[in-house]
């Protein structure tokens, strides 16, 4: 297999055509997404992993993209359904038309940074402070299809999941997906597809009362039990569980989500399927009206676009043993923000202990259908309002106070945007203007709310020590040395620290008394021992 992956370790003009047939006829998921195969022959594209007799070699062409696919005529596979493939994210730090191109198609996959506004090249131009035509340009040179193009294919393919997936009423799925009318939407279909949106509808969707269930894929190697790990050792009761064993490997929670001027609250629960290499998503139906955001936001929460490839390419030589961690990301770049606040300088444990009492203090109680998920996050508005004796009562201290409502008070006013598709760059330096946060927990935020691959928390004495330089006498140099050796990793910096931190052996566990226990279950300050350093939530 060493040829497939040298000849396609980046989706550009020289991948190979010959290695994506080759990956086509072993059926290798590894690839699933970074290439489309169009069969002349019939007229459809399909993903890699297609379980239809392989077409003959002349029969086919190799697109990077979807959006080309349907450019050149071709109309998605009713079997292996190219919706359900992983998105293809490439990273450059080096080529600034390569880097606009790829920002650009960040802004169009991110719903919420346009909100009820229908994004054109016009806007998507104005944000990012160029021309029309360059944009036009830049976005054809790097993804062979036009930014209206791009946009109007991930709008279908949207659609078509939420047709085969779930019982939502036809005129629902139109303008959920981004299209402006039923009219229009019921002609862009059969323009592109030959086929009437009824004719997509399939037997099982669970009917309204029981939850929207849809399917989400992702590329092999994926360290199922490190994600679920990491999430376990942070879970907040009354918001999340994680079950991660034999029979079950899942994790639920309650969400909240503002779309349009309204908030709209519930739960969901995403299973993980490795040997079909997908994740099965169950959402509220309090959440139906908001459903692809969600999809987009659990898609990001646990990295299901990853390429391990491209990742491992520049990352194996350091972290042989690390393909298949991802990214952890969040659902709610808010709350993460506020959770990376509150696990400054002390253990996962203790801060644990304090979102849990912050919960409790504070979040909205909901209904749910799993006794586990009780309580709601607590909102923006709420923590910009509340007081240093109120947040003082729950343990913490008032440094993290100003920090937390802060961060609670920009992101309710909208002078600030945790999500994939926000700035940067404008963000890590808006989140170091506010009292209590320095480079680490920006850098964190960036790295798990913001999903940007080449965040590198250099001050983060977990990573200094997993990388060997950690100097306790002198920290600045210990971080300009992290920061300097971190150069061989770049654009995958997130990557890095994420293997970094699982090279470190497990702390010592200190035994507890049953009083110990009791405290913290009581909701009572938790006793952080030396030996439990870590670097926090």
């Amino acid at each position: 297999m060493p040829r497939i992956i040298n000849a396609m370790n980046t989706l550009d003009a020289t991948r190979s055509d010959d290695a994506c047939y080759l990956a086509l006829k072993t059926r290798d998921a590894r690839f699933d997404g970074s290439f489309f195969t169009g069969v002349t022959s019939t007229g459809i594209y399909c993903r890699p992993v297609c379980g239809v007799k392989t077409p003959r070699r002349e029969n086919c062409r190799f697109f990077g993209h979807a959006a080309q696919a349907e450019s050149a005529g071709f109309r998605p596979c009713l079997r292996c359904r190219p919706e359900l493939a992983p998105r293809s994210i490439a990273w450059s730090i080096q080529d600034a038309s390569t880097i606009l191109a790829q920002q650009a198609a960040r802004l169009l996959d991110e719903p919420e940074v346009w909100g009820d506004v229908t994004p054109s090249v016009e806007q998507l131009a104005a944000r990012l402070g160029v021309s029309d035509r360059h944009v036009r340009r830049i976005f054809e040179a790097q993804f062979g299809v036009s930014p209206m193009q791009y946009l109007q294919t991930r709008r279908l393919l949207t659609a078509k999941q939420l047709l085969a997936d779930t019982d939502l009423p036809i005129t629902q799925i139109a303008l959920i997906s981004g299209f402006g009318s039923v009219r229009r939407f019921n002609a862009a279909f059969v323009a592109h597809y030959k086929l009437n949106p009824t004719q997509l509808r399939r037997a099982g969707a669970a009917p309204a009362g029981h939850g929207i269930r849809v399917r989400l894929g992702y590329r092999p190697p994926y360290d199922v039990d490190a994600m679920l790990g990491f999430l376990e050792k942070r879970q907040l009761e009354t918001i999340e569980f994680v079950a991660n064993n034999q029979e079950q490997k899942a994790t639920g929670r309650t969400f909240c989500l503002n779309s349009g001027g309204k908030t709209h609250a519930g739960w969901l629960v995403a299973e993980f399927a490795p040997a079909q290499h997908q994740l099965i998503l169950r959402v509220s139906d309090s959440l139906r009206d908001v459903l692809p955001q969600v999809i987009r936001r659990v898609r990001a929460a646990f990295d299901l676009d990853a390429d391990p490839l491209a990742i491992n390419s520049a990352l194996s030589a350091r972290f042989p043993q690390g393909d298949g961690l991802r990214v952890p990301g969040t659902l709610d770049g808010y709350e993460l923000a506020v959770r990376a606040v509150l696990g400054q300088q002390i253990t996962v444990t203790a801060a644990r202990t304090l979102g849990t009492r912050l919960v409790q203090k504070f979040g909205e109680p909901i209904d749910t259908p799993f006794p586990e998920l009780t309580r709601l996050f607590p909102a923006p508005a709420v923590l910009a309002a509340a007081s240093g004796d109120a947040l003082g009562q729950l343990g913490i201290v008032r440094q993290r106070q100003a920090a937390i409502v802060a961060i609670a008070r920009a992101v309710a006013e909208q002078r600030l945007q945790l999500h994939g598709g926000a700035d940067v760059q404008a963000t890590v330096a808006a989140l170091k203007e506010l009292p209590g946060i320095g480079d680490w927990t920006a850098q964190y935020v960036a790295m798990r709310a913001l999903r940007w691959p080449d965040a590198f928390p250099a001050g983060d004495v977990a990573l200094q020590k997993a990388l060997g330089v950690l100097d306790a006498k002198n920290p600045l140099r210990a971080a300009r040395e992290a920061e300097a050796a971190s150069n061989a990793w770049k654009p995958w910096r997130s990557y890095a620290v994420i293997r970094a931190w699982a090279t470190l052996p497990e702390p010592a566990k200190k035994s507890m008394t049953a009083k110990k226990i009791a405290m913290i279950q009581d909701g009572t300050r938790a006793i952080a021992t030396k030996d439990q350093k870590s670097r926090g939530e």
